[in-house]
C-alpha cells in the first residue's frame, strides 16, 4: 500500500463511507492529495544537498457545488491532507517554511470535478519584542499577514531566537536587518547578513523608509506602513 492509498484508507476510516458517497462523481480526496504532492515537487527550492524548501500554505480551489459537498468534512480532510504532506516531505527531504495549512475555497470558473492548487512558502513570524515601550508606534511592519509596531529606538529582525522579530525563513540570517527610529527618521540597516536585503527591489546596505516601502529578506517581504502621531495607521 503506497502513501496515497494509506491516506485514502485513513480518511475512509475517519469519516466512514459518507464522504466517498458524497464525492462519488466529483473531486476525489486522493486526487487532491496527489496534486498537493506535485505542488511541493514542482516548487521545491534547493537549500543544501539534502534539504529543499517547499510551500507550506495551500489553497484548494473548487467549483461551488464541490465545495458545498465538502461542508462538514473540510476540517477532517484538511488534517489528513496535512499529515499526508508531512509524510511526503519527510520521504523527500523537504523543509516547510512554517506551519502547514490547507484551505478550501470556491472559484466561479471551475466546473464540477475540477480543481486547482495555489501555494506559497510563508515563514512563521514570532514577535519577541518584550521591551517596555512608552512611545507611540512610528510604523507598522506587515509580515506574512501579521502586523508588528515599530516604536524604536530599534528592532532587530532575523531567524535567531534573540531577534526582536523572528522569521523562520531559511534565507534569513540570525540577525538580518535592524529597523531604526530616530525622531521622524526611519531607516533599515543590513547587519552583515549572508543574503543581504532588497529595498523596493534594489539591494542596498542601508535605506530610509517611507509609507509602503518593501524590505525583502530571504523569501520574506516586510511592508512598512507609516502611522500618525497617535500610533494609528
Amino acid at each position: 500500500m503506497n502513501a496515497l492509498q494509506r491516506f485514502e484508507h485513513r480518511l475512509e476510516q475517519l469519516i466512514s463511507g459518507a464522504f466517498a458517497r458524497a464525492f462519488r462523481s466529483a473531486v476525489q480526496p486522493v486526487e487532491i492529495a496527489a496534486a498537493l504532492q506535485r505542488e511541493c515537487d514542482n516548487n521545491a527550492q534547493i537549500l543544501s544537498r539534502d534539504r529543499r524548501l517547499v510551500p507550506n500554505t495551500f489553497h484548494v480551489e473548487l467549483a461551488a457545488v464541490d465545495l458545498e459537498r465538502l461542508q462538514g468534512y473540510g476540517d477532517a480532510m484538511s488534517r489528513e491532507l496535512i499529515e499526508q504532506l508531512k509524510d511526503h516531505a519527510d520521504s523527500q527531504g523537504y523543509v516547510f517554511a512554517g506551519p502547514v495549512t490547507v484551505g478550501f475555497e470556491a472559484s466561479d470558473d471551475l466546473t464540477t470535478g475540477r480543481f486547482r492548487i495555489r501555494s506559497q512558502a510563508q515563514a512563521k513570524v514570532t514577535d519577541n519584542d518584550h521591551h517596555t515601550r512608552t512611545r507611540a508606534a512610528k510604523a507598522i511592519l506587515d509580515v506574512n499577514g501579521t502586523r508588528h509596531p515599530l516604536r524604536g529606538p530599534s528592532l532587530v529582525v532575523g531567524r535567531g531566537t534573540d531577534a526582536d522579530l523572528r522569521i523562520d525563513d531559511p534565507g534569513v540570517s540570525r540577525r538580518h536587518v535592524e529597523f531604526l527610529v530616530n525622531g521622524d527618521v526611519l531607516e533599515v540597516v543590513d547587519l552583515g547578513s549572508t543574503n543581504g536585503m532588497l529595498v523596493d527591489g534594489t539591494k542596498v546596505p542601508r535605506a530610509a523608509l517611507r509609507d509602503g516601502t518593501e524590505v525583502k529578506i530571504g523569501r520574506t517581504t516586510v511592508i512598512v506602513h507609516l502611522t500618525d502621531t497617535d500610533g494609528r495607521d
